[in-house]
């Protein structure tokens, strides 16, 4: 093969696509709380520590693996919501139903599966609310993962793509199939 420099662009430009591949499956693979490097995700907020990947607003990746402890409190909390990528549309969700962009579902690392919550937008003030059927978002910061249709309702788009909320539960399962109240009644 003569080398020449279309040659060396069409290798440089495979190669390029073969890390960023990599780094993907790697990314997936890996267990561990911090799996991507502050560079490689959303840019940092200033005001966190750089030694607290769950700091909020960090950007940092989590990984699926480390569990977080469910929260079966019923108290309000206040972060940052994005949404389910059209790519998960039809995928099934930790609860076993399938995710539907147009439903109220939303997936939270903290709250119990089949919490029903509310999700208000400290920015336009609107409200939705949402069940809990899935597990997620695994950046650090993020509290809920909205449906398309359930973050549009409250103001948030693919222009604006993360949001701060304050998520309300309302009814919260506790096990043993009894439920508690939470401070959205």
């Amino acid at each position: 093969m003569r080398v020449n420099a279309t040659n060396l662009g069409w290798a440089a430009l495979s190669l390029a696509g073969m890390v960023a591949v990599s780094a993907r499956a790697l990314d997936a693979a890996v267990p561990s709380d911090v799996v991507a490097p502050s560079n490689a995700t959303a840019p940092s907020n200033a005001a966190a520590a750089p030694s607290d990947p769950t700091a909020a607003g960090s950007g940092r990746r989590l990984s699926p693996a480390v569990q977080a402890p469910i929260d079966r409190s019923g108290r309000q909390r206040v972060g940052k919501a994005s949404f389910y990528a059209k790519m998960f549309a039809g995928r099934k969700m930790a609860d076993g139903t399938p995710m539907r962009p147009t439903g109220n579902n939303a997936a939270s690392r903290t709250l119990p599966l089949g919490t029903t919550a509310k999700v208000t937008n400290l920015e336009t003030g609107k409200t939705a609310v949402v069940t809990i059927r899935d597990r997620g978002p695994y950046v650090a910061g993020r509290i809920v993962d909205l449906s398309p249709a359930t973050a549009q309702q409250i103001g948030l788009d693919r222009r604006t793509g993360v949001a701060r909320v304050v998520v309300t539960p309302i009814v919260v399962p506790l096990p043993g199939g009894k439920i508690k109240l939470g401070d959205g009644v």
